[in-house]
């Protein structure tokens, strides 16, 4: 029979293991850890806890096995909707939709609100897309060439590209981060997205300001030229305002609270429309084929939806941001959601998630300190498992049967979570965010981080509103506490 302190050794044991061979992982494999060496990792922690859980707790394997499949049901809607993702992420950006908004938001930009716009764009193009690296890794560049010829130092056109990217990240219903935070917690998508707009509305607010006054002190003198990026998406689109029919109907849906899956299924088959009536020449060139027949886009249509596309314009910038990968490209998301699961669904089953959260009790007492702790957690999980991904799993794990015994509504958790674990994880300079975003922008961590406002706002937001407890309930009654 095991002691008391020999109880929780052996609970933290799977924890640091999968900490430490992580950070082995990412020191060798870099930005490629999330191609299969992360979900290794989790694998064999799932093996170490396991071994565990049946040698030193005397806990029935069928019993780990019947969590893991529980487990595993639990996110068969999530992984539903990472898919439907790529299918709408594909069918938007070949039928003009993404290249129609990206246009219109590069003619607006002047010296003085450049750093505003950063923001703004960005945020607009993440929360359109849904994906945060891949805004950074084509519209982020191009910024980041203007901000140059500004005069504008990287740090602070970085800061803005990100806490703009960030923002979409957190709110888009199209992101991965956003399904899988809501998903593991067991709120409703769109209640989810709701419901963080109290702490990231204001944190946005704050960093835009800081955005705009910084422009006005920090412009440089030097002439812009944004025409080589818009007219190689002019020349190579039929750029028509009759595209924004799919964002607009994709918002009035949402509005009505329509279930995510009909709203991503509906716009993906809208768009999908509009590709075959304005862009015949895109089904074409994805395919390559020299023909715009009836199969020709049918198959260009499919292609877009499930497999990987590419767009020449001629310009590289352009061509990173019209490549998609379609539902292809969301495995890689699905196959770590799995592998988490597996370990988290074991970490449960065995009794020794109970025992780690058995210490930070303490913590959890008040409303304030709950959150905080969920913040810290997601703050900590990002530093040492230096993951975003895994951050919102691990914290969802940890928390979730607190929030449910002290009654709270799982919105509460899933917005701490995205507080903290989604913004946070670009600020850690080895995390798989941090050592991206600052490769493809050519600019170190430690340089953005002061400037990638909205990031480091969310956290100390969400802790905010805790302590002041605004739209803060109890299940029972629905009584703020």
């Amino acid at each position: 029979m095991l002691n008391y302190s020999m109880k929780y050794v052996l609970s933290l044991v799977p924890v640091i293991f999968l900490m430490a061979f992580l950070g082995i992982v990412i020191h060798v494999y870099g930005t490629d850890a999330l191609s299969g060496g992360s979900q290794l990792a989790l694998i064999l922690s799932t093996g170490v806890c396991g071994l565990i859980a049946v040698l030193g707790f005397h806990v029935p394997w069928k019993t780990l096995e019947t969590e893991i499949n529980n487990s595993i049901g639990s996110v068969g809607t999530a992984i539903v909707i990472l898919l439907l993702i790529g299918l709408l992420s594909g069918t938007w950006t070949v039928s003009g939709v993404v290249p129609t908004l990206i246009y219109w938001g590069m003619k607006i930009i002047n010296p003085y609100v450049f750093l505003l716009c950063c923001c703004v764009i960005s945020g607009f193009v993440s929360v359109m897309t849904g994906s945060s690296w891949t805004t950074v890794a084509t519209i982020g560049i191009a910024l980041m060439g203007i901000g140059k010829a500004l005069g504008f130092s990287d740090g602070w056109t970085a800061g803005a590209i990100l806490s703009g990217a960030y923002f979409g990240d957190k709110m888009s219903p199209l992101s991965d981060t956003t399904v899988l935070a809501s998903s593991v917690v067991g709120t409703p998508l769109f209640t989810h997205i709701r419901y963080m707009t109290i702490t990231t509305v204001p944190a946005v607010v704050i960093a835009l300001v800081v955005y705009g006054v910084a422009g006005l002190f920090v412009a440089g003198h030097s002439a812009i030229d944004t025409s080589a990026f818009t007219t190689a998406l002019q020349g190579k689109y039929n750029l028509s305002p009759w595209l924004l029919i799919v964002p607009v109907a994709t918002g009035v849906m949402i509005a009505r609270k329509m279930p995510a899956i009909i709203v991503l299924f509906a716009s993906s088959v809208l768009a999908g429309l509009f590709a075959i009536f304005f862009q015949p020449h895109i089904l074409a060139e994805v395919i390559s084929a020299h023909d715009t027949t009836v199969l020709t886009l049918f198959k260009g249509v499919m292609l877009s939806g499930f497999g990987a596309t590419a767009v020449h314009t001629g310009n590289t910038a352009c061509d990173a941001l019209l490549a998609t990968r379609g539902m292809q490209g969301m495995m890689g998301t699905v196959w770590l959601i799995l592998c988490a699961i597996c370990f988290g669904g074991v970490l449960k089953a065995s009794g020794m998630l109970a025992n780690i959260m058995h210490l930070l009790l303490p913590l959890t007492r008040t409303r304030f300190g709950l959150v905080t702790s969920t913040v810290v957690s997601g703050i900590f999980f990002n530093t040492t498992v230096a993951d975003q991904y895994l951050s919102i799993m691990l914290s969802a794990s940890m928390y979730k049967s607190i929030y449910e015994k002290e009654g709270y509504e799982p919105r509460l958790l899933s917005r701490s979570i995205e507080d903290s674990s989604t913004v946070t994880s670009v600020l850690v300079p080895w995390s798989t965010c941090g050592m991206t975003q600052s490769s493809v922008l050519n600019v170190p961590t430690l340089t953005y981080m002061p400037y990638a406002i909205f990031c480091y706002l969310c956290p100390l937001m969400s802790m905010t509103i805790a302590a002041i407890g605004y739209k803060i309930y109890r299940n029972v009654g629905k009584m703020a506490k």
